[in-house]
């Protein structure tokens, strides 16, 4: 009888034919509720669009509010066959080397003279490209400076299509991460980038340099300079054409057959020197080795 008695309240409890109310409540006290709380959640996504309305009035669309940025920009090298930064082939087999020149092809189509001329402007060098606002109206969007692919000379993909590859003189793009605002230099002294041996660890206590395995090198353009007229850049919506520019080096006769442990920096007067700490702050380093035996 207890059991039944259970079994009878937990029925009337879902649903009481004699007060009408489901699960304790009434029709009109349920709509009360219901409606209670669709206004309390109508209110809260009010108030957080009001919120992010306010807070979007604060932003700019084409230049971020707050950088928090390292004073020391990085640098990357094309062609990057993977994430170990190694370039390694063989100069007997086409395919090994192949794919290096179909990369910088890609790379560097946007470069290409014609491309340029219709999208940017020619800039005056050696000086800064400044394109200011003035007060409340925007000059945007902004004018980006011509770089030319044939500014990389024996680098530049148009006289040796494989880029030096197919006979052991590989050239190697490198550039400079985009930092908005940046002046990479004062008084009109241009960074430029400087590659050499890249000290590593063999031992315990033993470290090794390849200065002997580098050779000649070669820069494009001269010196391996980063023209001032490139800077400062002011953003990807603002500055919709801007093409970064690039240093070619062409190793001429590295040594063959030997993994050569190489490391380029970027050198200006007001750019620090990167930490150890962070192996891709104003330098890059990679490995080239060349192999010429079947």
């Amino acid at each position: 009888m207890a059991k039944d008695g259970e079994k009878g309240e937990w029925k009337d409890f879902i649903w009481n034919p004699r007060t009408r109310e489901f699960l304790g409540r009434t029709a009109s006290s349920w709509g009360l509720i219901l409606l209670f709380y669709v206004i309390f959640y109508i209110f809260l996504a009010g108030l957080f669009a009001l919120t992010m309305y306010v807070m979007l009035q604060t932003l700019d669309e084409h230049k971020p509010t707050w950088q928090d940025r390292l004073s020391t920009p990085g640098m990357v090298i094309r062609p990057k066959a993977d994430e170990t930064f190694e370039i390694v082939y063989n100069i007997q087999k086409t395919e090994s080397w192949d794919m290096y020149a179909q990369a910088l092809d890609k790379f560097l189509a946007p470069y290409n003279n014609s491309v340029q001329a219709q999208k940017n402007d020619e800039c005056t060098p050696d000086q800064y490209f400044h394109q200011e606002d003035s007060g409340d109206v925007k000059n945007n969007p902004k004018r980006s400076c011509q770089f030319n692919r044939t500014i990389l000379e024996e680098c530049s993909g148009i006289n040796d299509r494989y880029y030096g590859y197919q006979e052991g003189r590989p050239c190697i793009i490198i550039k400079l991460n985009r930092v908005i605002g940046m002046l990479p230099g004062n008084n009109g002294q241009a960074p430029y980038v400087t590659c050499g041996a890249k000290r590593y660890k063999v031992g315990k206590n033993e470290w090794r340099e390849d200065t002997d395995k580098i050779g000649e090198m070669a820069y494009f353009p001269p010196n391996g300079t980063f023209n001032l007229m490139y800077y400062p850049y002011y953003g990807k919506k603002a500055q919709v054409n801007y093409s970064q520019p690039l240093v070619a080096v062409k190793f001429r006769n590295i040594t063959v057959n030997q993994d050569v442990n190489i490391e380029c920096k970027i050198n200006a007067n007001n750019i620090p020197i990167g930490s150890e700490r962070d192996k891709f702050a104003g330098r890059v380093s990679f490995k080239l080795r060349i192999n010429t035996e079947k």
